[in-house]
């Protein structure tokens, strides 16, 4: 007697593989750094695009001497 479980195969689609695997998106970042005697200055930026939507940000540290 076969005691192991009985499963059955489904098909899926690409576009339903990549809603299950989070999708498509594309993206990008940069970043700058400048040091001066008298002080440092770092700058970043980001963006992230997918079919649900635009995300973007930016940031700014400072320090002075």
């Amino acid at each position: 007697m076969n005691h192991a479980f009985q499963v059955e195969a489904a098909e899926i689609s690409d576009a339903d593989l990549d809603n299950v695997s989070g999708g498509l998106a594309a993206g990008g970042s940069g970043g700058l750094f400048l040091e001066t005697p008298l002080g440092d200055l770092g700058a970043g930026l980001l963006a992230v695009a997918s079919p649900e939507g635009v995300a973007a940000g930016a940031s700014v540290n400072t320090t002075s001497v």
